[in-house]
């Protein structure tokens, strides 16, 4: 049995410990288009404002491939699939043979069709890998200036990095304020007080129409008739599944590729997890893309098990982060809203919590400057239990296993917890 992985973070390492769980003699080989060993992506915004080395960002310590008995092939690119005679072919014209495939590539940055920019051949940045933090480092400093077209995650990440480095920074969404796939409109006023306070200045509601260049500097012109004139400008929109090796293949595809419970593609003996993979949400009631982290691994897991010969089925997932901007702190999952579920909300100056419930179970909250113990309100999201009456604890800034039902708890307790499907 010949086990390879395209991809080398967090869906590619949950592979390797699921495969070396069950099968600790047969090779392993991972190939990754970046130079460096594994590392944890989210971590990109502390390098760029300094405050995190390279070394303090591996996702896993430095032996982890010697001690698995992993040949890793870095800073190589696969460039298509012959799915037929089982061979992964590279840049270099090397072709790796399988027995088993798992495709792991990730996202990639979706760049928004904006006038001008693809003849701007310097200044224009995207910020999803060590790589492009490496290069926005180099060109940011005090008393440089930034445009960033979006308001999400990666936007804002890259607003905090660049910020520490003393950078002015505009940050503009077409969305009617930040982080709207995560938080509601009352949530986001309370997290824009915030970035403005540290200097951050923002154009909502509409897009960068055009991007020109004049004597080094960049000029964004939006739609409202603004111009921003800028040394760099940071393309965040999000990111779309990095799927282009399977494109040429018969591996199903649909917005990622397409993959059952075993996270198994349409091709027998070829898998697909984290960013790049379709797989079921526990809340909508369907397949669908969700990029985040814990899900990556977890899929990636389930998929080297059953690479392995062995059974296991990835239950499903959601959205869920944790995440902070200087010093605010949040976490959300689930639904932001849901024109069905009941809404509750805790809210202060500070602070903001909000559940939202459908059929007496908990489908999705945020909680700003109240982040202790989310897991709490997360599990309960898994596991499908019945909040009514725990409402009240569950808005509290601090909610503890005290609330929950006693089965529920002793399970907490024991690690214990129920599959939703």
């Amino acid at each position: 049995m010949r086990y390879c992985i395209i991809g080398n973070s967090a869906a590619a390492v949950g592979a390797i410990e699921g495969i070396r769980l069950l099968d600790r003699e047969n090779p392993i080989t991972v190939i990754s288009d970046e130079p460096y060993h594994t590392y944890s992506r989210p971590l990109i915004s502390y390098f760029l404002a300094g405050t995190k080395e390279e070394e303090g960002m591996i996702y896993r310590p430095k032996d982890f491939y010697r001690k698995n008995n992993v040949e890793v092939l870095l800073g190589k690119k696969a460039v298509s699939l012959d799915t037929v005679a089982g061979e992964v072919v590279l840049a270099d014209g090397q072709k790796i043979a399988y027995d088993k495939l798992l495709l792991a590539t990730g996202g990639k940055p979706f760049i928004p069709p904006v006038k001008g920019l693809s003849a701007i051949n310097e200044g224009i940045f995207t910020f999803i890998k060590l790589d492009d933090a490496k290069e926005l480092q180099q060109h940011a400093g005090a008393g440089k200036t930034a445009v960033i077209i979006g308001a999400g995650l990666i936007g804002l990440k890259a607003a905090e990095g660049l910020i520490k480095l003393g950078v002015d920074v505009t940050v503009v969404d077409l969305a009617p304020h930040v982080l709207s796939s995560i938080l509601d409109e009352k949530a986001a006023q309370l997290v824009q007080r915030h970035l403005v306070g540290k200097g951050l200045k923002f154009h909502f509601g509409v897009t960068a129409d055009a991007i020109t260049e004049n004597d080094g500097k960049k000029i964004v012109a939006l739609a409202d008739g603004t111009e921003i004139t800028a040394d760099m400008v940071i393309m965040a929109v999000g990111v779309v599944p990095n799927h282009g090796l399977a494109k040429d293949s018969d591996i199903e595809i649909n917005r990622g590729i397409v993959t059952d419970n075993h996270m198994e593609t349409s091709i027998k003996g070829i898998y697909a997890a984290g960013d790049v993979a379709e797989n079921y949400d526990l809340l909508a009631g369907e397949n669908r893309v969700i990029p985040i982290l814990p899900n990556a691994y977890q899929q990636g897991n389930t998929a080297g098990i059953n690479m392995t010969g062995n059974e296991v089925v990835y239950p499903g997932g959601f959205a869920k982060n944790a995440i902070g901007f200087f010093g605010l702190a949040m976490t959300t999952a689930g639904l932001v809203k849901d024109k069905d579920a009941e809404e509750y909300v805790n809210a202060a100056d500070d602070s903001y919590v909000k559940l939202l419930v459908k059929d007496h179970k908990l489908v999705g909250f945020i909680r700003i400057n109240a982040v202790d113990r989310s897991g709490i309100l997360t599990g309960l999201m898994i596991d499908r239990v019945d909040v009514s009456g725990m409402l009240e604890s569950l808005l509290s800034v601090e909610p503890g296993l005290i609330v929950l039902p006693a089965d529920t708890r002793h399970s907490r307790l024991e690690g214990g917890a129920v599959t939703w499907r």
